[in-house]
């Protein structure tokens, strides 16, 4: 039997470079295609596949976006009352797609989506691309089917099991700019997926609290500094803090953006642009305004034998996430900096709208 996380890694492959996926729960299969990838010939091929007509599974946060009438649940399914076609779904998807002509959007129906709809949009969120994909139902008029299969339970439980099976593969002396006694931990999940690191300045007193940050990668700001976000800063300002109080722990956790991946972080920025804020641009996408998952902090936490933190945050939702996750935080440490003329408005929708404690 192969290993579900291997499975779901599959899956996520096939969806990035535009090929279909097969989604199962129980006697159900779906035949699925990221909305990225969609061709109206793919739509086409779709319906002689399947032998039924293709419907759009998105986020409801999306589809209140767009006003669409029924659209109260968590995750929606559309479908057209002819047929849908690239255009409409482009529209109804992507936020940076032109406009006009709008669809007629009193001609879609929308209805809540079942769990195996439900778990083709979290594969699609966790393959790093747009919140949205294009399902049709597999019946017995449909032609044969090669695709790689994968059940919508193992895509439901996929970044959880992946937290739970991490694991030390390596570490190394790494002296830095402002920590030159510092090292640098590999953690990786069982599938060899995505991997996390760990900075560990000095050597922490494990009896005690450790100074503790869990910092969200972030190419633009850490590694190009940019100034629309304040990561950099906060990065090497953490590094210098903890060499400063003798020791600390910096977890660099892959989750770019918040979670949506760098690709749809550059589109947030592109709407922030035409006049959205950090929040209502991630909503524009379909997604949540944070959509980052603290499990494989604290996995990472008990691997380094830490149990009790004193966490360097502005967020308390980080404090309330690691609470839950079985790691004592005894102690929020402020972590500020100065505002720019470039990032002035993202740290005030951060404090507004995120409830992050300037």
């Amino acid at each position: 039997m192969s290993d579900p996380l291997v499975q779901v890694d599959r899956a996520i492959s096939e969806l990035r470079r535009g090929a279909n996926v097969m989604v199962c729960a129980g006697g159900t299969k779906l035949l699925m295609q990221a909305v990225e990838g969609v061709t109206q010939e793919k739509l086409t091929q779709m319906r002689v596949d399947s032998g039924s007509e293709p419907k759009l599974v998105m986020t409801g946060t999306r589809a209140k976006v767009l006003g669409l009438k029924g659209s109260g649940g968590l995750i929606c399914v559309v479908s057209a009352i002819d047929t849908l076609d690239k255009e409409t779904i482009d529209f109804l998807t992507d936020p940076l797609t032109a406009r006009l002509p709008a669809p007629d959007l009193f001609a879609l129906n929308v209805e809540t989506a079942s769990r195996i709809e439900q778990a083709c949009v979290t594969l699609s969120k966790i393959s790093r691309l747009l919140p949205a994909a294009v399902i049709a139902n597999l019946g017995s008029e449909g032609g044969e089917i090669d695709a790689v299969s994968v059940q919508a339970s193992d895509i439901e439980t996929y970044m959880n099991t992946a937290a739970d099976t991490l694991r030390i593969v390596s570490r190394a002396r790494v002296p830095l700019e402002n920590a030159e006694n510092a090292q640098v931990v590999a953690f990786r999940p069982r599938d060899g997926g995505i991997e996390h690191l760990a900075i560990v300045v000095g050597e922490p007193d494990l009896t005690k609290p450790v100074l503790v940050r869990l910092h969200s990668e972030c190419f633009t700001g850490d590694l190009v500094g940019s100034l629309r976000c304040d990561c950099g800063n906060q990065l090497r300002g953490a590094i210098t803090a903890m060499n400063e109080a003798g020791s600390g722990v910096l977890l660099y956790l892959a989750q770019e953006g918040r979670g949506i991946g760098l690709v749809n972080k550059l589109r947030a920025y592109q709407l922030q642009d035409a006049g959205f804020d950090t929040v209502d641009a991630n909503l524009q996408l379909g997604f949540d305004s944070d959509e980052r998952n603290y499990l494989p902090a604290a996995q990472m936490l008990r691997l380094l034998d830490i149990s009790k933190v004193r966490l360097l945050t502005n967020n308390p939702i980080k404090v309330d996430a690691l609470a839950r996750h079985g790691i004592e935080v005894v102690e929020r440490v402020p972590h500020i900096f100065p505002s720019n003329e470039h990032n002035h408005g993202y740290l005030k929708t951060k404090a507004t709208r995120s409830g992050h404690m300037f």
